[in-house]
């Protein structure tokens, strides 16, 4: 259901586009991020901090697409995003104790430092990869091209890299053992 929810903005987008326009889809993609921010507020008593920082990012960027009806800037948008986030779990190395993937995941699962380190790493590479792959993506092809790979193509990264993740987790996850029974 998170996972629905933390996508739908970008579903409504692409929908919306392919009934319409760039620019309707750009006011429907504001408005949707306006909507998962505040109702994940309302739900869950607290702000994600993702979900804020797209939706300044889609309100700035949207914003400057709609009123000078240039798609340009909706176009560097997800960079924007993807090389926020790249900078965050790069500079969280300096600030703070942990990792920003530690302290997101390290409730859940139990790894040595440098394990931690290389994940951090890892997501932070992923995110310039992604910012630029969309760049090419938006700047190389036509927008029904971008549209079409912002939705199937940076999502189907995502969850390529998720399941690469796992798989270099797990000799790290251990079973719980279940108590002898007499």
């Amino acid at each position: 259901m998170k996972m629905f929810f933390d996508f739908f903005p970008v579903l409504l987008f692409f929908i919306t586009y392919k009934m319409y326009d760039i620019y309707t889809a750009t006011a429907v993609l504001i408005v949707a991020c306006a909507i998962q921010t505040f109702g994940h507020r309302i739900i869950k008593g607290r702000f994600e901090n993702a979900h804020l920082i797209t939706l300044i990012l889609v309100a700035l960027f949207g914003g400057l697409t709609l009123f000078l009806q240039d798609d340009v800037f909706i176009k560097w948008k997800p960079t924007a995003i993807n090389w926020l986030f790249a900078i965050v779990f790069i500079g969280s190395r300096f600030i703070g104790e942990k990792p920003v993937i530690e302290r997101m995941m390290g409730a859940n699962i139990v790894l040595p430092s440098t394990v931690w380190t290389k994940l951090n790493l890892a997501w932070a590479l992923f995110f310039i990869v992604l910012g630029a792959l969309n760049l090419y993506v938006a700047f190389s092809f036509d927008t029904d091209t971008w549209v079409n790979f912002k939705l199937f193509g940076l999502m189907g990264l995502t969850f390529i890299f998720i399941i690469a993740q796992s798989f270099y987790l797990m000799p790290y996850i251990k079973e719980n053992e279940a108590p002898d029974s007499d």
